[in-house]
């Protein structure tokens, strides 16, 4: 061996065996870090969820429409697919029959009057699904029930309608709705950005004995809104669009670490049908934490597909709803997938 061997021999020697050293204490903290990650977020680690999921019917028992191309501005009465049924959305009819094809909750919409009521029922204006014109908050509750609020529906262009008739004196008020669905699970969404709507509602719960402070009734809408009702309800389900957002994004980012979001605490989760493999620890883990932040779950129909709305339309949609989930399912054909989801009988 030469001397210029010699040194580099004695060179390697020394600095090889710490660098391999390093690298295998490398390799292993990176193996056991991997290996705390996935066990903290495993769903089949995770405690038994308890209760039962949630459906929630979608503006009750309503016909179904093309979803591709809807904007605000869309008339959706008019490209309605032909009906299997006669029930008219948000009316008491469609919210009854909702709860007996296994409903959970009904969601419907509501918007002030003139004469400071809240009526039930889904545009700004009349003029889509009704024979009237204008504003709801235009009109009282007495001109709104008396309209046609199955005028405007159509499935061919507008060659035959066929619900025409069938809506007359249907478009009810809040009062009416708690008077006959107050023993229900119900969601209340707003139109209106006015906190001034939110006081109305409370006062309609106030006029029927009925206290909205219950984790069975919902209430969704814009934050200011949101913020009256939270203020008398606080155990009530309430969630603002952007909220719930913002709280979907920041678990999806940071839950991996097992760090919860403070955005998320007592807030909505909302977990599309298509991305559910996104959700750190689905669906089991996810739900233990969540039920220890207070937060909701609500799981909705594909993002990826843009005839469907925001719930599910299809029964074979039921197939992809983990069977140990126990939160809420956004339903927007609960005449089908409702009893779809019955046990059969032998």
């Amino acid at each position: 061996m030469t001397d210029n061997e010699d040194w580099a021999s004695a060179l390697e020697g020394p600095t090889k065996k710490p660098m391999k050293r390093r690298t295998k204490i490398f390799l292993w903290v990176f193996a056991a870090t991997v290996a705390w990650f996935t066990l903290s977020n495993a769903s089949f680690l995770a405690p038994d969820p308890t209760g039962k999921r949630v459906l929630i019917a979608h503006r009750g028992v309503s016909q179904l429409f093309d979803h591709t191309g809807v904007t605000e501005e869309s008339c959706t009465a008019t490209r309605i697919h032909p009906p299997g049924h006669d029930y008219i959305e948000n009316s008491l009819p469609s919210m009854k029959a909702a709860i007996g094809r296994d409903a959970g909750m009904v969601k419907f919409d509501v918007a002030g009057t003139k004469d400071g009521q809240v009526a039930v029922f889904h545009d700004w204006t009349l003029d889509c699904r009704t024979d009237g014109k204008g504003e709801i908050r235009d009109h009282t509750m007495a001109q709104l029930k008396a309209l046609d609020i199955g005028y405007g529906y159509t499935a061919d262009g507008g060659q035959t309608y066929p619900l025409r008739g069938k809506g007359v004196g249907l478009m009810p008020s809040l009062d009416e709705v708690l008077r006959d669905l107050g023993h229900a699970s119900l969601l209340i969404n707003f139109k209106s950005r006015d906190p001034e709507e939110a006081e109305r509602v409370l006062a309609a719960f106030a006029r029927a004995g009925i206290d909205p402070n219950d984790p069975r009734f919902g209430f969704f809408g814009n934050a200011r809104l949101i913020q009256v009702i939270r203020a008398k309800a606080p155990k009530a389900w309430t969630m603002d669009p952007d909220a719930a957002k913002r709280c979907t994004k920041d678990y999806i980012k940071f839950a991996w670490s097992g760090w919860y979001p403070e955005s998320c605490v007592g807030g909505t989760i909302m977990v599309p049908l298509d991305t559910q493999w996104a959700y750190w620890g689905w669906p089991d883990r996810l739900q233990d934490r969540a039920a220890k932040h207070g937060t909701r779950i609500l799981l909705t129909g594909p993002r990826g597909d843009e005839k469907g709305g925001m719930g599910l339309s299809e029964v074979n949609q039921l197939t992809k709803v983990p069977a140990s989930f126990t939160g809420y399912v956004w339903i927007d054909d609960i005449y089908n997938l409702g009893p779809a989801l019955r046990p059969r009988q032998r």
